[in-house]
């Protein structure tokens, strides 16, 4: 009776807690807050790594409709989803809607990245980032990516029958952000920093309960780790700006964000918006880019059943990558001009983003009281919204189970907020450029230089990101004549 009593004590106050704000009022959309903390995080968590997350909402909105509520993460949430719901995620202003990441994430990522800044502080943080990532900016790095993907390939694919897709291409993807994004020498600074990096990953959608031996405790640690060797690459990066060492302000994203001045000359980012943004940066670039060339990967994979489906897509991708490879000089690099000629690749890369969008959803924050849909979305209450739900709608994309890359043709068909793998509006990645550059770049290495064949089911969880859950192994043959 005591013990009872004692939890009641203690559970009361944080259920009033994380209930404070709810509206009494019949039009706060249908459903459950659940239990107290947990709420529906585990449920949906269990559901993304068994892939069936798409199913489970699909029974919610069969039960309660376009709009329901429930608790993640232990703040009461708005879940919805369609094309307009998407408009409403990313065009409505900060009067309305705030930036509001899970706790896990704001922890982990900082508080002052693009996830969470809002007006004057997003533009700034987002100008700077911009400036080093669009398209006449990163025309400069093509040859440094190109460098950089085949020594990836002479390190880890020549001369192997057998690899794992999904590990290498992370491995790829880092090394091109810790190169070209941050100027990272190759070294034990920068394995201790992916061993780090992938340690923070874990726990980046977790229930954020602190106790030791935790994934959300061992991500935080991580984390932390990062932080400092971050603010250590700023400090030797200042120094070199005024020693004048620095010829090129743009040389890496770091030094573009401490070149970022005002009309008094002053830093118009601070230094924990930099290390911040450095991280989400990481974050967005490695696992993004890592995830679509993985699923790339085992679509153009020489396995029968694929190989029978895709069978147009394998012959126009890789002649329209072995006519440029032709075209070029044994080991001469790729160009800019290159990769705007691999328009059918991007579309194959489009389809995959499709099927297998690598961020399954977000969360944003409502700043007032909102009349959305029919009903009342409550002061402080997160809003949900899911990649999935357009890109699987076949009022959308007609037989979407279908890998059908000619849906990216004329881009002006698919409606506007439908297509979200990089978000939409002024909310869209700064990073889209920067992952198609590196998407077809790698693709081309690959697909000239080797043919190859799963070994493994194509299975994947979402953890929070999809991901083959064996590693996606496959054989690999090299081509004879090689002239990349």
């Amino acid at each position: 009776m005591n013990t009872l009593f004692i939890i009641s004590m203690f559970l009361v106050p944080i259920f009033l807690l994380l209930t404070k704000g709810r509206r009494s009022s019949k039009r706060v959309p249908p459903g459950s807050l659940g239990i107290p903390i947990i709420g529906h995080s585990l449920h949906l968590l269990r559901a993304m790594r068994a892939n069936t997350a798409e199913k489970w909402l699909q029974q919610r909105i069969q039960k309660y409709g376009p709009i329901s509520k429930l608790s993640l993460f232990g703040k009461p949430t708005v879940f919805i989803y369609g094309k307009d719901a998407n408009k409403f995620v990313f065009t409505s202003d900060t009067s309305t809607l705030s930036n509001s990441q899970t706790q896990s994430v704001r922890a982990l990522l900082g508080d002052r990245c693009l996830l969470e800044l809002s007006g004057q502080d997003h533009k700034g943080v987002r100008d700077a980032i911009g400036l080093f990532l669009n398209p006449e900016s990163l025309k400069r790095y093509v040859g440094k990516m190109d460098e950089e993907v085949r020594i990836h390939i002479e390190m880890h694919w020549q001369g192997k029958q057998e690899v794992k897709a999904l590990p290498l291409m992370k491995t790829l993807t880092f090394n091109i952000i810790c190169t070209l994004l941050f100027g990272i020498e190759r070294g034990a600074r920068r394995e201790k920093l992916v061993d780090w990096f992938q340690e923070m990953i874990e726990g980046m959608w977790s229930t954020p309960i602190n106790f030791p031996f935790t994934r959300y405790n061992r991500s935080l640690q991580a984390s932390a780790g990062i932080r400092k060797m971050v603010n250590d690459f700023i400090d030797e990066k200042r120094l070199k700006l005024a020693q004048k060492d620095a010829t090129n302000p743009q040389q890496d994203l770091i030094t573009c964000m401490l070149s970022a001045r005002d009309e008094n000359n002053r830093e118009v980012i601070t230094e924990k918006e930099i290390v911040d943004n450095v991280i989400l940066v990481m974050t967005a670039g490695h696992d993004t880019s890592s995830i679509l060339i993985t699923f790339l990967i085992q679509l153009l994979a020489n396995e029968p059943s694929v190989y029978a489906a895709i069978l147009k897509v394998l012959s126009f991708c890789f002649a329209e990558q072995e006519e440029i490879a032709n075209s070029k000089p044994k080991g001469e690099l790729l160009t800019w001009e290159e990769l705007a000629k691999m328009k059918y690749t991007w579309r194959v890369a489009q389809e995959t983003l499709r099927m297998f969008p690598p961020i399954f959803g977000g969360f944003r924050k409502a700043v007032k009281d909102i009349e959305y849909d029919g009903y009342l979305i409550p002061e402080g209450w997160q809003i949900f919204w899911v990649t999935n739900m357009t890109h699987t709608d076949n009022t959308i994309f007609p037989e979407p189970s279908k890998f059908d890359p000619s849906r990216f043709e004329n881009q002006v068909s698919i409606p506007p907020y439908c297509f979200i793998p990089f978000g939409g509006g002024p909310r869209m990645c700064p990073g889209y450029e920067f992952a198609r550059i590196e998407t077809l770049v790698t693709i081309h290495h690959l697909v000239t230089q080797f043919t190859w064949e799963l070994l493994a089911d194509n299975f994947f969880k979402r953890d929070p990101m999809p991901v083959p859950t064996k590693g996606l192994p496959i054989q690999i043959v090299q081509k004879p004549n090689v002239t990349s």
